[in-house]
Formats: C-alpha cells, sequence, structure tokens
C-alpha cells in the first residue's frame, strides 16, 4: 500500500484518532493520591459516640482516658433516667 500524501508532515485520520480516543481514557485511569500533610494536632484518634438524642460525635480519644466514671453497672431504666433529669425541670 503506497503512502500518498500530499502533506507528509500532517496528522492523517488513522493518526489522529488513536491520539483523541486515548486523550479521551486518561481521566478515567486512577491518579496517585497525594497524602495533605497533617500536623501533629490532627493526628489524634477520634472516637465516634452517641448523644442521647441519637446524633453522632466525634472525641477525641486523649479525653475519653481522661474521664471519670460516675456509676458503674446501672441499668437502662436508671441511665435513662439520669439522661432525662435536665428535660424534667
Amino acid at each position: 500500500m503506497k503512502d500518498d500524501s500530499k502533506n507528509p508532515k500532517g496528522i492523517n485520520r488513522r493518526k489522529f484518532l488513536p491520539i483523541l480516543g486515548s486523550g479521551l481514557l486518561l481521566p478515567l485511569l486512577p491518579a496517585t493520591a497525594s497524602t495533605p500533610n497533617v500536623s501533629a494536632s490532627e493526628e489524634q484518634e477520634y472516637q465516634t459516640l452517641l448523644k442521647p438524642d441519637g446524633t453522632a460525635v466525634r472525641v477525641k480519644v486523649s479525653s475519653l482516658k481522661k474521664s471519670n466514671v460516675v456509676k458503674k453497672n446501672i441499668s437502662n431504666a436508671e441511665l435513662r433516667n439520669w439522661l432525662d433529669k435536665d428535660k424534667k425541670d
């Protein structure tokens, strides 16, 4: 097969379509994720806890270690009364 192109330096259709197709596929390839610089204050671990109304709260593990236990081994009824004591006023 002869190559009878009038412009030898130009891009013909057979060369252009694969370049266009590969260019359209590039966004689909996974990019390497860059890790953000984390400062010392953000490196602390967090634990997710539930508030009495059912919403989630993130609490630092260090603050949980500093906390004290008010009363151990209480029943569910006693816990509900203790949680609702502010609502009765």
